[in-house]
C-alpha cells in the first residue's frame, strides 16, 4: 500500500502543477510540499537552481514558466521511464518537448527523484545530463530572442 501512495501523492502533484501552468493560479500547488521544502533544478541559473523554503519554490516554478515555458505557443510533458517508488521518494525519467512557430522543436530528457514526508513532498531534484544542458545552451544562444527569452 505504501507504494502506491508515494506514487500516487506524486502523480496528484503533477495534475496540480499542470492545472497551475493553465491557470496560474500555485495556491493549488502549495499543499503538496512541506514549508521547508527544497528544489534542486540543476540547470545553470536562472533556468534552474537551488531553492529553499516551499515560498520560493512556488515563486521559481512562476518565473520559470513565465520566462521559459510560456514562450513557446504548446509544451508537452511526459515520462520516459519509471514513476518507481524507492522508499520514502520516487524516480522517474520525464522529458520535456516545445513547440512554436519559425524555431525548431526543443526536446530534452531529465531524471527527477521526489522524496515525501507523509503525503507532501519534502525534497525534489532534477538531474539533466552534461549534454543536455549544452544542448539547450545552444538552442536558446540561436534561437532564445526570436522566442523572447532573455535570461542573461
Amino acid at each position: 500500500a505504501a507504494a502506491m501512495s508515494v506514487i500516487a501523492h506524486f502523480a496528484a502533484y503533477a495534475a496540480a502543477f499542470e492545472e497551475a501552468y493553465a491557470s496560474d493560479d500555485w495556491s493549488r500547488v502549495a499543499p503538496f510540499f512541506t514549508e521547508d521544502a527544497v528544489y534542486e533544478a540543476r540547470l545553470p541559473a536562472p533556468l534552474g537552481g537551488r531553492f529553499e523554503g516551499r515560498d520560493a519554490i512556488l515563486a521559481y516554478f512562476k518565473f520559470v514558466l513565465d520566462h521559459f515555458d510560456r514562450r513557446f505557443a504548446s509544451r508537452e510533458i511526459g515520462i520516459v521511464s519509471g514513476p518507481r517508488e524507492q522508499g520514502d521518494s520516487v524516480w522517474l525519467r520525464g522529458f520535456a518537448r516545445y513547440v512554436a512557430p519559425g524555431v525548431p522543436d526543443l526536446r530534452f530528457e531529465l531524471e527527477e527523484t521526489v522524496w515525501l514526508d507523509g503525503e507532501r513532498i519534502r525534497r525534489m531534484e532534477d538531474r539533466y545530463d552534461a549534454a543536455t544542458i549544452a544542448e539547450l545552451e545552444t538552442y536558446l544562444r540561436e534561437h532564445g530572442a526570436k522566442l523572447g527569452i532573455t535570461l542573461g
